[in-house]
């Protein structure tokens, strides 16, 4: 049974509601915590760090639970819904730090809510993302439907990316914590009214009806599924290059491009850089692949990223007196990393096939909280990384009020301290997707021919 238009349009619903909130925790918890709030830029790259390390026994852990969930409101929902209402208060919590804590009390503070942010989102990713093999079975139908989410998910990080700090300003005035703590709230409630939607919504559809499998049973499946853990690494390297310049951003803004209006020119890029992220999810990946394989779309849009962060780095040794002038590596980045999410999933998604076929198991949960898992590791990796630039360049510690927008910071930042920044958000990044590209082209089998093949072989196998 296909989903309808009101099914696909509360699944993709509830993406926009899930992105707003991991957006707002990926791209400003370091700012929040280490700009405004004075923590050490290197205590919450490690408490970033750390806690993605928690995340590799918690998140299986939690993918095994899914599977194992048997309710008459079915194996999904539970969760989903229980993840989103004690996701979205841990959120207001971790943006709303008591002002009567300071050093290590506000550091411990850092580490628990994010913590804690982490194992509730877990709860609710899995089970989200495992619908889609659990909906479709492969081919168009599969695509659509990872499209359709991915483009939601998109525009759900593209509003957090444009309005974040524009709202944060409006509504704390000229005290970002005040304004963070507000707009935590806002994002937490829409994330739940999102979230509530899809799960009234969505019934459903068991594709397979198979025996819940022991822990070891799930691991080795896990293991086992070679073209998995081809994506899981290729997942790790490119988001991992997404967020060290998602991270980096708001300090390029602040201290290297400079002038008196710098953050106007930060809000105008994020808008700009929002729209193209979302046209490519919703636009560009439809008609790219009118011509070309998913194989090769991975492989144009990787190149496209690579010249975008080249462009980039040479741009920030002009005198950049335009913010225009960046939206021309902008534009490359943001389209590529917008067709990058797409096809991530859909190449995950054919990887549950595959595994059933190889290794006679349908393992939907566990496959996909190895992406909520190494997309938040890539998160933690990228901030550590962007927090040693911080600290090692001396760019911390320099909270902004209202009045404080029309300053010209970066006249007094060091000639070697931009060079350092520039280096860390474009060159770390190419080099991360270099190694994808090397990895997947050696690696990588699940060609459109290839997924055809597997889908009618499943069907004759389960007829």
């Amino acid at each position: 049974m296909k989903l309808g238009i009101k099914e696909k349009a509360a699944y993709g619903l509830g993406a926009v509601g899930k992105d707003m909130v991991y957006m707002l925790s990926a791209s400003y918890v370091l700012y929040y915590f280490q700009d405004v709030l004075g923590v050490s830029a290197v205590a919450m790259g490690v408490i970033l760090l750390a806690a993605r390390i928690f995340d590799a026994f918690n998140d299986p852990i939690m993918g095994i639970i899914v599977a194992k969930t048997n309710t008459r409101f079915g194996k999904f929902r539970p969760w989903l819904l229980i993840g989103t209402l004690t996701n979205a208060v841990i959120l207001f919590l971790m943006f709303s730090a008591p002002p009567a804590l300071d050093g290590p009390g506000l550091t411990a503070y850092a580490a628990v809510t994010y913590i804690l942010w982490g194992v509730t989102y877990t709860m609710m990713d899995i089970p989200y993302w495992s619908m889609i093999p659990a909906f479709t079975k492969g081919g168009p139908e599969r695509e659509g439907l990872t499209t359709l989410a991915r483009s939601c998910a998109g525009a759900g990080s593209a509003i957090v990316t444009i309005i974040t700090m524009f709202a944060v300003h409006k509504l704390g005035g000229s005290n970002e914590r005040i304004g963070f703590r507000y707009f935590a709230l806002i994002v937490a409630i829409l994330f739940i009214v999102f979230i509530v939607i899809t799960c009234v919504s969505i019934k459903e559809q068991s594709t397979v009806n198979m025996k819940s499998p022991s822990i070891g049973e799930m691991f080795k499946a896990l293991l086992t599924n070679d073209q998995a853990m081809v994506i899981v690494i290729a997942i790790v390297l490119i988001n991992c290059s997404i967020y060290i310049t998602s991270n980096l951003v708001i300090y390029f803004f602040k201290y290297d491009f400079g002038g008196t209006s710098w953050f106007n020119s930060y809000t105008l890029f994020n808008m700009f850089g929002g729209a193209i992220q979302i046209f490519s999810m919703a636009l560009f990946y439809p008609l790219l692949r009118k011509a070309f394989t998913n194989k090769a779309i991975f492989n144009i849009t990787l190149g496209s990223a690579m010249i975008g962060y080249a462009v980039l780095f040479g741009i920030a040794f002009t005198n950049m007196s335009s913010v225009y002038l960046l939206f021309i590596p902008g534009f490359f980045i943001f389209a590529a990393n917008g067709v990058l999410q797409v096809l991530t999933t859909v190449f995950l998604a054919n990887t549950v096939d595959y595994g059933e076929l190889k290794n006679g198991r349908r393992d939907e949960s566990v496959i996909f909280s190895m992406q909520t898992f190494v997309v938040k590791l890539a998160s933690g990796i990228a901030a550590f990384i962007a927090s040693l630039c911080l600290s090692i360049n001396s760019l911390s510690n320099q909270a902004t009020t209202e009045e404080e927008h029309a300053i010209d910071f970066a006249k007094d930042v060091a000639a070697s301290a931009k060079l350092g920044l520039r280096m860390t958000m474009t060159i770390i990044p190419i080099l991360g997707l270099f190694a994808a590209i090397i990895i997947f082209r050696k690696k990588f089998i699940l060609t459109d021919e290839k997924v055809a093949e597997i889908a009618e072989n499943l069907k004759k196998k389960n007829a």
